[in-house]
């Protein structure tokens, strides 16, 4: 049996197999900041601010107009988790909670039955560029769980476990294990409510970064577990006896071993894999359900509710330049990473 199923181009916004909706990879060459977080004007004077998505520019700005990023808007029936690179993210929603997180970090949201929130990209650096780079996955809820309370946690880059393997010839594998667990080394838990809490369901997310001559092993889990591998940056890596020679999606069987061996540059990616939910899902805007009966229920509910309203004072809300990295749970509860 073939261990490649599919390979295909690497995209900005590409679906993904259950239990997963979507993957995007965001990545701006972002300039240095105007002293306030946000693009100097002569930098966007010709720019789109309600829908700002073209790549044949260095950067987007998003819907910001200022800031760029994602103002407010709502969420229901799934959860994000976003992977910072490089930059930073500035979080705030509906319940009043916020934080800053940056290079390495995870933040994971459950929205449940429904938030808002604002993804925003501070300009942080007034003396060098400010590049950014992020994944966002959207990981299905069950049904059971779609109207659970909304729920987030930030996993610090400090506190992900890393494996690394070394080879015979001192070449190294480093594998950010965000969720799942690799050779015996398991993650910090997700979300109370996710799909990925069960670790039966085998729901693995993990950047990998290989030096050249490295390698590694996906195991062998089962015939029904959806596999994906990213290949973001890099070039040459080789999957049995067939080369990858440029940025690329692999869809790969879930239930053989699969060995990943680099070429001679070092070599980026993400893999996304779990047992899936099963149950019809329906991504409709911002919403996630099983039909499209709960879809405009959704939309109905937001526009009665807004999900608990908004109580920043502005749609694009920024922390101060200086505030460094947090995730504020509550009045009390404030989390710095160590």
């Amino acid at each position: 049996m073939d261990k490649i199923i599919k390979i295909s181009e690497f995209n900005f916004r590409e679906e993904v197999g259950d239990p997963f909706i979507i993957r995007m990879h965001h990545l701006d060459f972002f300039p240095k900041g105007n002293g306030d977080m946000e693009v100097p004007k002569d930098h966007i004077k010709d720019r789109n601010p309600n829908g700002d998505f073209d790549f044949d520019n260095d950067f987007r700005m998003y819907y910001g107009k200022t800031v760029p990023g994602f103002p407010v808007h709502p969420h229901r029936g799934f959860e994000t988790v976003t992977i910072v690179l490089q930059g930073f993210v500035d979080h705030s929603d509906s319940a009043g909670l916020s934080g800053r997180y940056g290079a390495g970090d995870v933040q994971w949201m459950t929205a449940g039955k429904g938030m808002q929130h604002a993804e925003m990209f501070p300009l942080v650096n007034d003396d060098k560029d400010n590049t950014l780079e992020l994944f966002q996955v959207w990981l299905n809820l069950p049904s059971k769980s779609k109207f659970v309370d909304p729920h987030y946690k930030m996993l610090w880059n400090e506190d992900i476990p890393i494996v690394v393997e070394e080879n015979e010839d001192g070449n190294k594998a480093n594998i950010n294990v965000i969720t799942g667990s690799y050779n015996g080394t398991n993650s910090l838990d997700p979300n109370p409510d996710s799909w990925a809490f069960d670790r039966d369901n085998h729901v693995n997310i993990w950047t990998i970064h290989l030096e050249p001559g490295a390698s590694f092993t996906l195991p062998k889990v089962s015939d029904t577990l959806n596999r994906t591998l990213y290949l973001y940056q890099g070039k040459n890596i080789k999957i049995d006896e067939t080369t990858i020679d440029s940025q690329a999606t692999l869809k790969l069987a879930g239930d053989q071993e699969i060995n990943v061996v680099n070429g001679n540059k070092d070599s980026y990616l993400l893999l996304l894999e779990g047992e899936p939910i099963n149950e019809p899902a329906i991504n409709y805007g911002p919403f996630v359900m099983n039909t499209m009966d709960e879809i405009n229920e959704a939309y109905k509910d937001y526009e009665e509710t807004k999900f608990g309203g908004w109580p920043w004072d502005r749609v694009d809300p920024v922390n101060p330049s200086d505030s460094g990295r947090f995730a504020k749970y509550g009045e009390n509860n404030i989390d710095i990473p160590k």
